[in-house]
């Protein structure tokens, strides 16, 4: 009877080496950031800076998105809305950051709650960076362009004042207007 059941859960499980995709996507779909890096990109870089090999182009590694909730002290509930906030914008859940030590003058305590953050990797990083340069930053107002927050390591860092120019969150049901860090991670060296 044991040999039963453990044979039933052994042909249950779905293999786990297969990319699962989204079920109401294609199987070929791609991306549009992917086949733009790849067929515009990629090619204009190896001619520009003289790359023999196509692993020499850089590319993007992950987009980590950062919520700073500094009103969680006072209210515990912020923590969970900024949880539902950012799940909404990014597509997956996020993490919860936790302070590492007491601060006095901020009422924080080590382990409180004070943020959360999520990386984003693969389809979901290119999916989210082309809502963020076609969708998100045009909805910004009096925008006058991005800064250039290159850290000498080929990473780019944003920050976007309002959670509200991303069209998933409704802006009626926003209890307080947060800010967000996006940094944008590249293999590049310079």
């Amino acid at each position: 009877m044991a040999e039963k059941k453990s044979k039933e859960k052994k042909q249950e499980k779905p293999a786990a080496d297969k990319k699962q995709q989204p079920a109401a996507l294609p199987k070929d779909y791609k991306p549009r950031l992917i086949n733009t890096y790849q067929q515009e990109v990629v090619p204009q870089l190896k001619k520009r800076f003289a790359y023999k090999n196509v692993m020499q182009v850089p590319k993007l590694e992950k987009i980590v998105l950062n919520f700073g909730v500094g009103d969680a002290t006072e209210n515990a509930k912020s923590v969970d809305v900024a949880l539902e906030e950012m799940t909404k914008i990014a597509g997956q859940k996020p993490v919860i950051r936790r302070a590492k030590k007491a601060i006095s003058n901020f009422k924080l305590r080590a382990g409180m709650p004070i943020g959360c953050s999520v990386t984003l990797r693969s389809w979901t990083m290119y999916e989210f960076l082309d809502r963020l340069i076609s969708v998100a930053i045009p909805r910004v107002r009096d925008f006058r362009g991005l800064p250039i927050k290159f850290d000498g390591r080929g990473n780019y860092n944003l920050s976007v004042k309002e959670q509200i120019v991303f069209p998933e969150i409704d802006y009626d049901k926003v209890e307080k207007v947060r800010g967000m860090n996006i940094t944008i991670v590249t293999t590049a060296k310079t």
